[in-house]
């Protein structure tokens, strides 16, 4: 493992007219690599894997649109068109190719997108369950008419325009509330992931920093059947990680790997939910070097 690091420093970059924050861990000199964060996280999660990669890469990781410290999206939309058009951005801006991404649920499936979008510039992947609805899950909404699809979304976002920032009286409240979303975690990392995960409001209390908005699946987005052909444009190797005790599917039982005609491997992990580099950090971060070194 690498040595113990006081932190990475914070940066701010503009995407669509909006304020959006990352942290760089250093080492310039050293190949690239890129951490996108899931949905109602903030880049700081990634803190423990960047502490054993920080010095062998140049690691940055970014705050999504409307997580973290980066700004919220005005219109209360979010895609991941506009996720994948902001990492583009920073990578852009950055000056960073061939870059080794990895990506966890949301962040996952932004730099599948990515990926697909702009194979010439990542040299490998790695997907921590981004990859969408299982088959069986996809089959059953593709039921529901996109009338009865769009009202839907419709009357979600009146309730969201009603709801207010949860607040918690205190940090320990907030705390609490980390551990029951997810039982793996330590004290230290629901301690860490919470302290970087809240602000405090005027009136003493704390809420997350995301914006409530980012629950809702926007109607702007491509169809999951085009983004499943997109895959079929990675060509550089890819690893895809499972927890097996979470909620998502096998993609290879449930035959999601057939999009990809690049080099694949695929890797589950016991003991671990959603949050596999959460979970079990120390078999992550090996089997990851180990992918990272063939």
């Amino acid at each position: 493992m690498a040595k113990h690091f006081t932190g990475p420093s914070s940066h701010i970059y503009f995407s669509q007219r909006l304020r959006l924050h990352y942290v760089d861990w250093g080492n310039h000199d050293a190949p690239p690599m890129l951490l996108i964060h899931g949905g109602r996280d903030h880049c700081r999660n990634w803190d423990w894997v960047a502490e054993h990669f920080a010095d062998e890469y140049h690691i940055i990781a970014p705050d999504l649109r409307g997580h973290g410290d980066s700004e919220w999206e005005s219109s209360g939309s979010y895609n991941q068109i506009n996720y994948a058009y902001d990492i583009a951005q920073l990578l852009q801006q950055k000056e960073m190719d061939d870059v080794t991404i990895i990506g966890h649920s949301l962040g996952g499936a932004i730099a599948l997108m990515y990926t697909a979008l702009f194979p010439e510039r990542v040299k490998k992947l790695v997907a921590i369950e981004g990859m969408g609805p299982s088959p069986a899950l996809a089959a059953k909404q593709a039921e529901i008419s996109m009338n009865d699809r769009v009202r839907s979304w419709v009357e979600e976002m009146r309730k969201l325009s009603g709801r207010l920032p949860r607040r918690y009286d205190t940090i320990d409240d907030a705390f609490q509330r980390m551990r029951e979303e997810n039982p793996h975690l330590t004290e230290e990392q629901a301690r860490h992931l919470t302290l970087h995960g809240a602000n405090q409001n005027e009136d003493g209390s704390f809420s997350w920093k995301f914006d409530n908005y980012v629950r809702v699946f926007s109607m702007s987005g491509l169809p999951n059947d085009e983004v499943k052909k997109m895959y079929g444009e990675i060509t550089c190797p890819t690893l895809l990680i499972r927890g097996e005790e979470s909620w998502a599917s096998d993609p290879v039982a449930d035959g999601r790997t057939q999009c990809f005609n690049c080099p694949l491997e695929y890797q589950s992990f016991a003991k671990a939910g959603h949050w596999v580099h959460h979970d079990q950090l120390e078999k992550f971060t090996e089997r990851v070097r180990k992918f990272l070194r063939d």
